[in-house]
């Protein structure tokens, strides 16, 4: 069997807006290539804690006043081009974007969203959660989301993710109907295991599990390529800011 490379980018605590530049800096590498004819796997799976966010997808409608009212609590308020309705990001939680090029496995969306969904529940089953699919997208323990998924491709190039909760505050998503669903809670891998689960901790088990599901192999993304990166947002940013 051969096994397909896929670059890990550890990003930290950051905000959406940052880790958003960074996804779509990746996915125009794919896309120039692509352009170009040129053959090269720029596959990169980011992980990111996000400071706290309200994020929604394309079908939303969400009006000014609850706008204003979700950031009066303390939280960021971004519209973005993924599938899926509200959702929240904050610490504590495991946010996963892969950037990756579907024709490197298989060409299928709905492929891509199941596959997502395995690695979740692989994931649960290590620490025995009981995790399973439902009607609506993600990942779920009974009524309980314990993962969201929200994703975007362009000609096959992969953006945005999944959302793990692990160790995060779920009052947070007391605010919201998350994902539109006004009868569903949400739940997090230290409510289903009872003991601590923080990122560090749950970060090892949720690569070995997308290693499996993706049959492929993952190593560090080269710090060179992430400064240029870096280098190359914060050069758009000022051209951005004089202008």
């Amino acid at each position: 069997m051969i096994f397909k490379m896929v670059k890990i980018w550890k990003l930290g605590l950051m905000s959406f807006d940052t880790a958003l530049n960074i996804q779509l800096a990746l996915a125009r590498k794919h896309l120039d290539a692509i352009s170009k004819g040129i053959s090269s796997n720029y596959d990169t799976l980011l992980l990111v804690e996000h400071k706290p966010v309200y994020t929604v997808g394309i079908r939303d409608n969400t009006p000014r006043q609850e706008i204003l009212r979700l950031r009066s609590l303390g939280a960021e308020f971004r519209k973005t081009n993924r599938g899926g309705l509200i959702t929240f990001h904050g610490p504590g939680q495991l946010v996963a974007y892969p950037i990756i090029n579907l024709k490197h496995y298989k060409t299928s969306v709905k492929w891509y969203v199941n596959s997502l969904e395995e690695t979740v529940i692989k994931l649960c089953q290590e620490l025995g959660v009981k995790a399973n699919r439902s009607p609506h997208t993600g990942v779920w323990v009974g009524d309980n989301k314990i993962a969201a998924i929200g994703i975007h491709a362009s000609r096959y190039v992969t953006t945005h993710g999944i959302c793990l909760n692990c160790d995060n505050d779920l009052s947070w998503f007391d605010h919201i109907e998350a994902c539109g669903l006004p009868d569903k809670g949400s739940t997090s891998l230290t409510n289903e295991t009872g003991v601590n689960c923080p990122i560090e901790k749950i970060t090892p088990l949720f690569l070995n599990s997308f290693n499996k599901v993706f049959e492929c192999e993952t190593e560090d993304l080269d710090v060179k390529v992430q400064q240029e990166i870096l280098h190359g947002i914060y050069n758009k940013l000022l051209v951005q800011t004089a202008a």
